[in-house]
């Protein structure tokens, strides 16, 4: 799928680093917050074989955790080894091909344990690493040792989204699945492990059509499963066509299942064609639900049916807050742009999830950006009590991840703590993590604790306190 990797080449950034190293002590400017201590954990493709032809998306996952204790900065990498990675170190050759896993002639089968390239979160005592197809896998979140897929005790038996929402009030952790039981079919999922561990409700269901459903959105009262035209079809990829493509004929469809129902309880709302691979909160007040979501009007990376491109690769989501009116009967709901600079990879304040909200943060366009791969110049603190965002730019050609908010104490007000993101040096081609003040961000880093190499681009990260099993 030949596709995913612009034509011109990828950005230096996008290239994978080929070691696994450990660093006591990183050299700082500034200085690092009195009360800040824990591990930043990020996650992001990192093919052990690249190869040109295989999707951004499928690379094998690494680990990049950045300890914090005592006024020092540690690092430590490594990749998840999955079955698709022990089978790339064995063989020298990238067995993906396009979003699937291709054995070489000869080859025994591998564990289908996929790539744990997306995300990385804790829940019930685990670090687990995520990706949209697969098991969460667990990781020990001090030596980054792989300890293999966890179905937590059973409980679940298809593939798990990488972006599942815990219920700030319950500890509940709410998941969803896409292509199941069959991928690339229109079945879904929906689950809820408890605070404990134990998965306490597992449900099926059909989508309106097949499609690749990256996010969803969870208020305290709605489940919302967004339904958009960049169509999977099993059909078009066994001849030989892109597994996913952009067809906006189909519009969007955004389920909205009550929290005290079923999935039999959904009611599927219309709205046009466009797509969001990430959504920053929900929440409802007055009768009506609100998700804030970066919405792109057409996918990038992803191809039309016959192959040809979808749309112009430069085209930047922006930050929309879409509307449902639960009186409204016709069942359409709303689109209001919030903010006009472009970006991706929307964070929150985490005590917030699912609750009306004040502060949001995510990674923006520097003026004249030209594409999803090469945009992430501005850290854009949204506060929607002001009129206008508080923003920092880092120097062109530098670059920012998805920044993660740290609160400054558990009883601290919305959005007081700290933004931590890692940032590509386009100039000395090494990477830095960046600590902000998270309500004061156009003020600058804090501290910026220095690599001696870069961490390419990934998706996500989180946040470990201290005190999170080790």
């Amino acid at each position: 799928m030949d596709e995913a990797i612009p034509r011109r080449g990828p950005p230096p950034n996008m290239m994978p680093i080929d070691f696994e190293t450990e660093l006591a002590s990183l050299p700082l400017q500034g200085a690092l917050p009195a009360g800040l201590r824990g591990t930043l954990v990020r996650n992001g493709p990192n093919p052990v074989v690249p190869d040109p032809r295989a999707h951004w998306f499928s690379g094998d996952g690494m680990l990049h955790a950045f300890h914090i204790e005592d006024g020092r900065v540690g690092y430590r990498n490594r990749w998840v080894r999955t079955g698709q990675w022990a089978l790339a170190r064995r063989t020298g050759r990238n067995p993906t091909v396009g979003l699937k896993v291709a054995l070489p002639e000869g080859e025994a089968p591998i564990a289908d344990d996929g790539a744990a390239n997306t995300n990385v979160i804790g829940h019930a005592g685990r670090m687990l690493a995520l990706e949209e197809a697969h098991l969460p896998m667990a990781v020990d979140l001090a030596t980054l040792e792989t300890l293999g897929p966890d179905d937590f005790a059973g409980g679940l038996q298809h593939r798990v989204t990488a972006h599942p929402k815990t219920d700030p009030r319950t500890g509940e952790l709410l998941f969803f699945g896409y292509g199941t039981p069959e991928s690339l079919s229109s079945g879904m999922s929906f689950g809820v492990i408890s605070r404990a561990g134990e998965v306490v409700r597992r449900e099926a269901f059909e989508a309106p059509y097949a499609s690749m459903v990256h996010d969803f959105a969870v208020s305290a009262g709605h489940v919302l499963f967004p339904v958009m035209p960049l169509t999977a079809s099993r059909e078009r990829a066994q001849s030989g066509g892109p597994p996913f493509a952009w067809e906006p004929e189909y519009g969007t469809r955004v389920g909205l299942m009550p929290r005290g129902g079923s999935t039999a309880d959904i009611v599927w709302w219309r709205g046009p064609a466009c797509y969001v691979f990430h959504v920053m909160n929900a929440w409802e007040a007055d009768g009506r639900v609100f998700a804030d979501v970066m919405q792109f009007d057409r996918p990038p990376l992803f191809p039309r049916p016959d192959g040809s491109p979808a749309g112009d690769a430069r085209e930047p989501a922006r930050l929309v807050r879409w509307q449902f009116d639960l009186a409204r009967a016709s069942r359409e709901f709303s689109q209001t742009v919030l903010e006009e600079i472009p970006g991706e990879f929307p964070r929150i304040d985490e005590r917030r999830a699912g609750l009306p909200y004040r502060h949001g943060w995510f990674a923006g366009h520097a003026p004249g950006a030209d594409g999803l791969l090469r945009m992430q110049a501005r850290l854009v603190h949204v506060d929607h009590a002001a009129p206008r965002p508080d923003v920092f730019t880092f120097e062109p050609p530098d670059r920012m991840s998805e920044p993660v908010f740290v609160p400054r104490g558990a009883d601290a007000e919305e959005g007081d703590g700290w933004i931590l993101a890692t940032v590509w040096r386009g100039a000395t081609n090494t990477s830095d993590l960046a600590v902000f003040d998270a309500r004061h961000v156009a003020a600058g880093p804090l501290c910026i604790a220095s690599l001696p190499h870069r961490v390419p681009d990934g998706f996500h990260g989180n946040w470990f306190a201290a005190g999170f099993p080790r």
